[in-house]
């Protein structure tokens, strides 16, 4: 028969934790050990012997608790009773690393036994049913990813200033977060703050966790937006009626109006305005346009090709597998770098022969072109200098036939001189390397052309 390690639970609080088994064994075995004296309830139990100094010789966690727990066996290979009891803070059968490496240890039979938990405490002094609300319990330290609704959350682990600094980090700012602070004893301390102040409570230690309520996430909204789109198919005639084909011009018309959006947001913030307005549009263009994307989704759930989630993590998949500096061992030296990089991971991706291969040829013309310059780039085509391109495309410029006379709306044609194509080519050349986007100016100065037809118009009423 193998030896046995019993793990008891000291409880999150007072002596009034601690079960009368628990008690019993703690008193009355031969073999005992603490994980540590720093709790409240160790103090009731004599000399027993604790694992503190293990805490000071160890470098990491990782390193302490493979410790403790070779010990625990090599005292249990060795007991007279063939046992040894082991007393945890809190309760063996939540966040307690060291048990579940004793699980692992094939030597020895782990035995928990049962133990008041921190989940226990933390429920009863706020009214909650953990099941009834579906309590989640999480680790502060498992992770610097931000922590994912629905909650409510019960957070551990969290015993220090910097250890809240961190949680505050990986929740919404103005979230409120409850403290429960050394439950069950004299000082018990139930606070709530924003999750933005939660660093500013200083006296967190070891009987510190937290407790978050429900808070909105990505997730939760997706889902949500998901079930919603789901209802429209369900109830709505015109949505029932819609395929990939006819949405196709909504979400161009779509994606124009985020553009619109966002080019009037960014002339706003550049010129230290606050306005409320076109943040609100920014919200609603960009709402719509994902709104596209979730309807594509949901048809290609319905049709059993694809839904948002496949597309969610075929995008994942890819994104890291063009970030090989980012997720992999590849070294590089700036935004450049990547960009040429990108380039190729995508050709070979796809198994295309050029890099021009998957290039939407429907592009505004002037975007296909600076488009086309990038692409060319990756093949050390051009490189000329933004110099270069400017007195090329003054040189085109000067060389342009106008003969004084203009032309009519019917007259127009994009079959002229090859120096419109230079000059235009080059001035495109210009702003791609100093970094202008052409499309956007342009949009810009038609936007100002516009209001100043709208003020000639009001001015003739």
């Amino acid at each position: 028969m193998k030896p046995v390690v019993r793990v008891v639970g000291l409880g999150p609080g007072t002596l009034d934790h601690v079960t009368l088994r628990t008690r019993t064994l703690l008193t009355t075995s031969a073999v005992v050990r603490l994980r540590t004296r720093e709790h409240p309830s160790a103090a009731h139990f004599g000399d027993l012997e604790s694992y503190d100094e293990f805490y000071e010789g160890a470098s990491s966690f990782d390193e302490l608790y493979l410790a403790i727990v070779d010990d625990l066996v090599a005292l249990a290979l060795e007991s007279p009773t063939n046992e040894v009891v082991y007393a945890v803070p809190g309760s063996p059968t939540v966040a307690e690393r060291t048990v579940e490496l004793l699980r692992e240890r094939d030597e020895v039979t782990t035995v928990t036994e049962l133990a008041v938990s921190v989940i226990d405490v933390a429920c009863a002094v706020l009214g909650r049913d953990p099941m009834s609300v579906g309590l989640r319990v999480v680790d502060a330290l498992d992770s610097t990813h931000a922590f994912r609704g629905p909650g409510p959350l019960l957070i551990l682990q969290t015993y220090s200033p910097e250890v809240l600094a961190s949680v505050a980090d990986r929740l919404p700012p103005t979230s409120e977060v409850v403290v429960l602070h050394h439950l069950g004893l004299d000082d018990e301390e139930v606070v709530t703050v924003r999750a933005m102040a939660l660093a500013s409570f200083k006296g967190a230690d070891h009987l510190t966790s937290l407790w978050v309520d429900e808070f909105r996430d990505a997730g939760e909204a997706m889902g949500d937006l998901i079930d919603f789109m789901k209802r429209l198919r369900a109830e709505c005639p015109w949505d029932q009626e819609q395929t990939h084909a006819s949405l196709t011009r909504h979400l161009l018309e779509e994606a124009y109006e985020t553009i619109d959006a966002l080019e009037t947001f960014v002339r706003v913030d550049a010129g230290g305005l606050d306005d409320d307005r076109a943040i609100l549009d920014v919200e609603e263009e960009l709402g719509d346009l994902l709104f596209q994307v979730v309807f594509h989704a949901e048809l290609g759930d319905e049709e059993g090709n694809f839904n948002f989630a496949s597309i969610a993590d075929s995008l994942r998949d890819k994104l890291i597998g063009r970030h090989p500096h980012v997720f992999g061992d590849v070294t590089v030296t700036d935004s450049n770098d990547v960009a040429v990089r990108w380039e190729v991971l995508k050709q070979k991706e796809k198994g295309r022969e050029s890099v021009t291969d998957g290039i939407a040829w429907q592009l505004p013309a002037l975007t296909l072109y600076t488009k086309l310059l990038r692409k060319a780039v990756a093949v050390d085509v051009g490189g000329e200098s933004g110099v270069a391109s400017r007195d090329r495309a003054l040189q085109a410029l000067n060389s342009l036939d106008l003969d004084g006379v203009s032309a009519r709306d019917a007259e127009s044609s994009s079959n002229v001189d090859d120096a419109w194509g230079d000059a235009l080519s080059a001035l495109v050349a210009a702003a791609q390397f100093a970094g202008v986007d052409l499309e956007g100016v342009l949009r810009d100065r038609a936007a100002r052309l516009r209001d100043v037809i709208r003020e000639a118009e009001r001015s003739k009423n």
